[in-house]
């Protein structure tokens, strides 16, 4: 199914770009708070034009924590099997309490209607995606052996 040049030296199929990418999207809020913290003197100005509520601040780090550690896991996942194997279903969790996340705040009118609109839209893509893909599927699957 999968060819040789799909497998890294180790053994273990490559996770596809649009994993990253996913994973960039669930980790927004770190993403931002390095940014800001990069850029000392707007870095407050930053977070508050995206965060001018910091209850949504702190909890947009509580979910971006599971994407965080995929990223830290995803380096030594031949060290951590049965945990790597369950943290798709941690993903797609946290991606389907993002996207309700994001419909609540549309709902409620505290979030700016065009971007909260088409974040509400990316989460839904990205969650159908975490759900749907075979090759993401079968990285978090396989053994480390080529099948």
């Amino acid at each position: 199914m999968w060819e040789a040049s799909d497998y890294n030296s180790q053994g273990w199929l490559r996770l596809p770009p649009l994993f990253w990418v996913v994973l960039v999207l669930q980790a927004r809020t770190w993403v931002l708070l390095v940014l800001a913290g990069a850029s000392r003197q707007q870095g407050e100005t930053l977070l508050a034009l995206f965060y001018p509520d910091r209850t949504a601040f702190w909890l947009g780090l509580l979910a971006g924590i599971p994407a965080a550690l995929a990223f830290l896991l995803s380096g030594r996942r031949h060290r951590f099997v049965r945990l790597w194997r369950g943290w798709r279903w941690v993903l797609i969790v946290a991606q389907l309490a993002l996207s309700l996340w994001q419909l609540w705040m549309l709902a409620q009118g505290e979030a700016e209607t065009v971007t909260a609109l088409a974040l509400l839209i990316v989460d839904l893509l990205a969650l159908w995606w975490l759900l749907v893909s075979h090759r993401l599927r079968a990285c978090f699957e396989q053994d480390g052996t080529f099948t």
